[in-house]
């Protein structure tokens, strides 16, 4: 298995901020990606259950040089739906949960994949599946304690907590061992990108990039 010699792979490591665009319109996908870009969030997932999804994916994927932009897929709950993302130009798959025909399917056409786990069960499971990386979700209701609970005996899986992860918790997160973090509303703000206020976002990815580095000191 090619895992974790996978460029895609490596730069979601290295970035350490996937950025979430959920609900963004298809008309400023392109605007808010680069906003975040400008900011230094090089790495997006266009989540499954926004409308037009797919054609915003392949926008991006054509509007960006894929050295420039990572781009993925996220909210994917089966196999159908991660098949249709990558066909679109998706990078990599992200899932709430853990589907073992997700995994399955990215695997076959050596995607990057990043299933959904709580538990230590969970996370196993989904790594000797063939998971990439494992988003811890939903990060708010377990915090960095549970990253660091699960490193202890897991050192081995990378973990990338979502689903509450903000500026006020993200190097506790980092500090804890996360070796990324998934972040949506806290940095593609809903109002923000209904203003086109670009600036905001490009800030908020500054800020996210500064505090993961600085807590991998």
């Amino acid at each position: 298995m090619t895992r974790h010699h996978h460029t895609c792979f490596d730069r979601l490591l290295e970035t350490g901020v996937v950025g979430i665009l959920r609900g963004v319109p298809a008309g400023q996908t392109v605007e808010v990606a680069d906003a975040l870009l400008t900011g230094g969030v090089d790495v997006v997932e266009v989540t499954a259950d926004t409308d037009g999804a797919l054609d915003s994916i392949s926008h991006l994927r054509e509007t960006f040089d894929r050295s420039d932009l990572l781009v993925g897929a996220g909210t994917v709950l089966d196999s159908e739906t991660a098949g249709a993302a990558l066909r679109a130009g998706a990078e990599f798959v992200v899932t709430p949960s853990f589907d073992p025909g997700v995994v399955d399917t990215c695997n076959r056409y050596g995607a990057v994949v990043v299933p959904g786990v709580m538990t230590p069960t969970e996370a196993v499971t989904a790594y000797e599946a063939g998971a990439d990386a494992l988003k811890m979700f939903p990060a708010a209701t377990l915090g960095p304690s549970h990253v660091r609970s699960l490193k202890g005996p897991l050192p081995q899986l990378p973990l990338f907590p979502t689903g509450g992860v903000s500026l006020d918790n993200v190097t506790e997160f980092v500090d804890a061992g996360a070796d990324g973090v998934g972040v949506g509303s806290s940095l593609v703000d809903s109002d923000a990108v209904a203003a086109e206020e670009y600036g905001t976002l490009t800030d908020r990815a500054t800020s996210f990039r500064t505090a993961v580095e600085s807590a991998r000191q």
